[in-house]
């Protein structure tokens, strides 16, 4: 699916919400309220998030049809904080195609792109036109990472690492996805 539609789904489920006809997992009303932090915090970065000038430069410059696979669900938070720079630096070249792909539905490409064994998203996965995996990123940022890790070999409550998690994307405003992204683009 495009971003339109990604965005749609995000819409379609509130609407089931009001209806009371909500799949798995809406039907959790946490995972409810996921969906809604997410589509607002997806929204805001739409709106305030700064691509930065050697990122953009890159992608510029690239000069071969490129497919972005993005593997998501809605109720992800860090693909909340990621799906909306690598919407915007894609709109950077008519060359980049995004496909959005929910992990937990058909064709489930996540099963391809496991991290250390889990089906950790976001992934983001760059294809030549020819289907040749040219870079794969995700789930996070390396520093989001190493908190994500400390916080688990402390046994922070959950509640507590979604907010340490959210702080420290607040603070990064999208910086190391994107110097992460321009190493993969330019090869290093």
């Amino acid at each position: 699916m495009n971003f339109i539609a990604y965005e749609q789904l995000f819409i379609d489920i509130l609407a089931d919400a009001s209806d009371k006809q909500l799949a798995e997992p809406y039907n959790n009303p946490d995972y409810l309220n996921y969906l809604k932090l997410n589509l607002a915090r997806q929204q805001r970065w739409l709106k305030i998030g700064v691509l930065s000038n050697e990122l953009s430069a890159a992608i510029k410059n690239i000069t071969h049809p490129q497919v972005w696979t993005v593997i998501t669900e809605p109720w992800c938070g860090d693909s909340a904080h990621t799906i909306p720079f690598i919407q915007r630096i894609s709109e950077l070249n008519t060359l980049i195609k995004v496909d959005y792909q929910l992990r937990d539905s058909p064709p489930f490409l996540i099963e391809r792109y496991l991290t250390h064994g889990a089906k950790s998203i976001p992934k983001l996965i760059i294809q030549d036109d020819t289907g040749k995996n040219i870079a794969i990123w995700g789930p996070r940022p390396a520093a989001c990472q190493l908190l994500n890790d400390q916080l688990e070999r402390d046994h922070v409550e959950m509640h507590e690492k979604k907010i340490a998690l959210q702080e420290w994307y607040n603070a990064d405003k999208g910086k190391s996805f994107q110097k992460e992204l321009l190493d993969l683009i330019i090869g290093k």
